[in-house]
């Protein structure tokens, strides 16, 4: 997530993220990669430069950061990777501070988790624009975003959906009125009890589901749940999950833009920024590439097929031609 790292591990790691700005969070492993530039980094406009890249502690982040580091390298930087940070507040706090100089974020963590706003910006551009404006003040710069959007999603087995032929979550809301034993729902307990997560998805879209047919369970639990038995027809999921594909699952179209935007951007320390501008040019070509469905497959490598999350991003970068091999 987007909104994984928004609501997961902000309690605990304050204490520990203040430990880390305060040292400097310089700690971490150099990137000793031999990589040169491809379409990116030609001239090697970070010459000289030592940066530190960072991200959250889930596969999705991790790969992201790990993009960001392999660039830097290719395009001259000596590069410290300081990514697998527990939680949100980690890494935003070395972004902040300085302790790190890069990362990917998401808008609606942004937005929400960090300014304090409660109500979602329905458009995706708008709801970075805001974000990149408000957050000037905190010494962070966000630049261009990718459309990958990592937000909630409800999702069906294909099996199943051949008989339902669900395509939106009205679509759902229709099939809960004509016939309500029929829609059964696993869910996280937290996604059970928040306004941006059932009951508000609920109320957004006029349905009222009995408390027995909503069954609530770990998130790993759900795809398997959806995909392999019939104790459940929908399931809450993260629309970049690797599991999706590789479980068959069909995701329903939030039709009514109920769910934030949660859509990945580089946020770069403002002072380091200011000191390489040409940090836009190596990162926007990057964003451009990245979509929900490059994000499940760069998930499903390893979150499914058990790949190192440094590799998946080489390997991406690599074929995609934004680096070369030395």
């Amino acid at each position: 997530m987007g909104r994984r790292q928004a609501r997961a591990g902000l309690v605990g790691t304050v204490a520990l993220a203040l430990t880390l700005s305060g040292c400097g969070l310089k700690s971490g492993s150099p990137m000793v990669d031999d990589v040169v530039p491809g379409s990116v980094g030609q001239g090697k406009p970070l010459d000289g430069a030592s940066l530190t890249v960072t991200s959250k502690n889930f596969s999705e982040n991790i790969v992201l950061g790990q993009m960001i580091g392999l660039i830097f390298k290719a395009a001259g930087a000596e590069v410290l990777d300081r990514t697998n940070l527990p939680g949100s507040i980690s890494a935003r706090e070395a972004i902040i501070k300085g302790g790190a100089d890069a990362m990917y974020e998401y808008t609606g963590t942004g937005w929400i988790t960090y300014l304090g706003h409660a109500k979602p910006i329905a458009d995706p551009l708008a709801q970075w624009k805001a974000v990149r404006d408000e957050d000037r003040k905190n010494g962070v710069t966000w630049l261009t975003p990718s459309t990958l959007n990592n937000t909630y999603a409800l999702a069906i087995s294909r099996k199943n959906n051949a008989e339902y032929h669900l395509r939106t979550l009205s679509d759902v809301a229709a099939l809960a009125k004509m016939d309500p034993s029929a829609v059964t729902i696993c869910v996280e307990n937290e996604f059970a009890s928040r306004d941006d997560g059932l009951p508000g998805m609920e109320k957004a879209y006029g349905m009222s589901l009995p408390a027995a047919n909503i069954k609530k369970m770990d998130a790993g639990i759900i795809y398997t749940q959806v995909s392999k038995s019939n104790s459940c027809l929908l399931g809450e999921v993260f629309t970049t999950d690797g599991r999706i594909k590789a479980m068959d699952l069909d995701v329903l179209v939030d039709d009514k833009h109920f769910f934030p935007n949660y859509n990945a951007a580089p946020v770069i320390h403002t002072k380091t920024f200011e000191k390489y501008p040409q940090i836009a040019g190596l990162l926007d070509p990057l964003s451009r590439k990245l979509t929900t469905e490059v994000a499940q497959v760069l998930n499903a490598k390893v979150d499914v097929d058990g790949q190192d999350p440094h590799e998946v991003a080489k390997d991406w970068l690599i074929k995609e031609g934004f680096i070369k091999k030395g």
